[in-house]
């Protein structure tokens, strides 16, 4: 199994990712979350001169948010920093990217074209765009020479986005894997995985614990709600998160939600989360613990964790690579 890491593109990613790479993680996924963080391309070309090994991407990009063209220069801007060996392309329909700003999440009957155009300007085709012919036209020494070619993933979390990532031939990304999800003819299923490794004797319902796990967890409440989804039932406090998220003016009430989203409890969380709900993070654990959690998901299909370290940035890294140093051969 590979072991990678995900991170917000904030101010100090880049020093992270340097850090990343020094303790063997294998991929820096970075989110495109316009509306919660900074730009996503930039914290990546920031790394890449940085770093000499770990693969980068941004996990995952809505294609809404950028013209097709200026997606594949940003793909070979990246890829002329780092070399198309340590480049690989997430690609999703927008459940933070969007939903962030009061959109909805892109079709997936679209990302097929989407995706397409993408890949085809960088092959050095000419593609329709807005009714017109459009082509990388950057000449030798303005670009790396076409084709371009990158591995892609897709964000996914049920059944429609796995039949598009196996139509399309890309590998997946997913943070919330639907109980016996067939993934069967996929290239590769990376988990976006939350949680802590525990100190001696630390509990889930701990401050540190809470903060540092409790926006993954939180994912789950924001994700359910707004999906329409059954499971969100099932969490503790359910019932109170939705009557606060849905308080307030209905034109801003996605504001509130995901304020803070991924990365820091909101005044909503913190009125709602609790230690009873830390047990759906995948990587909340004691350090003996975390190899037999990585088996597991193994064997549920899983081929490559990307954990996203959160509160003391430092601290997670190292903690979490300790404890799967087995893993991470």
């Amino acid at each position: 199994m590979k072991l990678s890491v995900a991170f917000p593109p904030v101010p100090a990613t880049p020093d992270h990712i340097v850090l990343a790479e020094e303790l063997g993680f294998d991929t820096a996924w970075v989110y495109d979350t316009p509306a919660l963080q900074l730009d996503v391309w930039m914290t990546l070309a920031l790394a890449a001169v940085r770093t000499g090994r770990i693969r980068l991407g941004p996990g995952v990009l809505i294609p809404s948010l950028r013209h097709p063209m200026v997606t594949a220069s940003a793909i070979a801007t990246l890829v002329g920093l780092a070399g198309p060996d340590r480049v690989v392309v997430g690609v999703g329909t927008g459940f933070t990217g969007r939903r962030a700003m009061g959109q909805r999440p892109l079709r997936w009957k679209d990302m097929p074209d989407m995706i397409g155009q993408v890949r085809a300007l960088l092959a050095g085709e000419v593609v329709e765009v807005e009714g017109q012919a459009t082509q990388m036209l950057h000449w030798p020494g303005q670009a790396p020479d076409r084709p371009i070619e990158v591995p892609w993933v897709i964000g996914v979390n049920g059944p429609r986005g796995l039949a598009t990532a196996a139509e399309l031939g890309c590998g997946v990304f997913t943070s919330r894997p639907r109980p016996g999800a067939d993934y069967s003819g996929i290239d590769g299923v990376t988990l976006l995985g939350f949680g802590t490794i525990l100190d001696d004797g630390e509990k889930p319902d701990s401050p540190r614990v809470l903060n540092t796990a409790g926006p993954g967890v939180m994912v789950a409440y924001h994700a359910f709600l707004e999906q329409g989804d059954e499971r969100l039932t099932t969490l503790p406090n359910a019932e109170r998160f939705v009557e606060l998220a849905t308080a307030g003016d209905p034109a801003t009430r996605h504001l509130a939600i995901h304020a803070g989203h991924l990365t820091e409890l909101n005044s909503i969380d913190r009125q709602v989360i609790t230690g009873d709900a830390m047990g759906i993070a995948p990587l909340l654990c004691e350090a003996s613990a975390l190899p037999a959690r990585l088996e597991q998901l193994a064997a549920n299909g899983i081929t490559e964790v990307a954990f996203q370290p959160m509160g003391d940035v430092e601290r997670e890294l190292r903690a979490f690579a300790a404890a799967a140093a087995g893993a991470m051969g």
